[in-house]
């Protein structure tokens, strides 16, 4: 495979992994935002995360957590995180492989930084949209 993450699970790249098992494995941002960010990927194939089976996809978010608290989370709000995921290129995804980044957020210059460009809300729409995916949700749950 031509996959970079797949060929890091398989150690044909070395990382700095910090977790892994038998379905997860994450490793240390080569281009981090801030020091400790982290990657957590499926030991799955997959470019998208509607790709990745529930197994492995319910395994990432508690290794995530595991993660984040190694970094330094605790109840006292001193540490803060993003936990971010991209799916396709104008998602901004590059590695054509889920994955997670766990991001410290220690400052306003170092971490993720983000726009949200929202919108007005038009509650028409909005209802209708709620009804579309109501309906194509039917049974699926």
């Amino acid at each position: 495979m031509s996959c970079l993450f797949c060929r890091i699970i398989k150690g044909e790249i070395p990382s700095f992994k910090i977790y892994e098992s038998p379905k997860v494995f994450a490793f240390l941002d080569i281009n981090p935002l801030a020091e400790g960010h982290t990657l957590v990927i499926p030991k799955f194939h997959g470019a998208k995360m509607h790709e990745i089976p529930d197994d492995y996809l319910s395994e990432i978010l508690p290794a995530a957590r595991k993660i984040a608290l190694a970094l330094g989370a605790t109840s006292d709000d001193t540490f803060q995180y993003n936990v971010l995921q991209n799916n396709g290129t104008l998602a901004h995804q590059v590695v054509q492989h889920v994955h997670f980044h766990v991001i410290p957020k220690p400052n306003d210059a170092e971490g993720l930084g983000i726009g949200w460009p929202g919108k007005a809300t038009d509650f028409d729409a909005l209802k209708k949209t709620h009804e579309a995916l109501l309906k194509k949700l039917e049974g699926k749950l």
